[in-house]
């Protein structure tokens, strides 16, 4: 499954409404980590269709950001069933995420 770009607009339906675990990135294009940890969660994405993955921007959707309390990027979080299940802040190894999700 591909990475799908989340905004105030579908955030609801995306992640909120999602039956699947989502994977929340919270990023920005000037972020050096961000742009570490990007393939990443583009690879976990692409290995594990069970998982939703979605990546915010934190320039574009800062009422999102506020939401989540994100105050350093990246931020990871995890939500199941509407909750947040679990989160990180700064790059993260591939299977430290995949843990976070199980």
């Amino acid at each position: 499954m591909s990475v799908i770009e989340i905004t105030k607009n579908n955030f609801d339906q995306e992640v909120m409404q999602s039956e699947k675990p989502v994977l929340l990135d919270f990023w920005a294009a000037w972020c050096g980590p961000c742009k570490m940890l990007s393939p990443v969660v583009d690879e976990i994405a692409g290995e594990h269709p069970e998982i939703k993955v979605g990546k915010v921007n934190v320039d574009e959707e800062q009422e999102l950001a506020a939401r989540f309390g994100v105050m350093s990027i990246p931020s990871l979080f995890v939500m199941k069933q509407g909750k947040v299940a679990n989160q990180s802040v700064g790059v993260q190894p591939k299977q430290r995420i995949l843990d976070m999700l199980g």
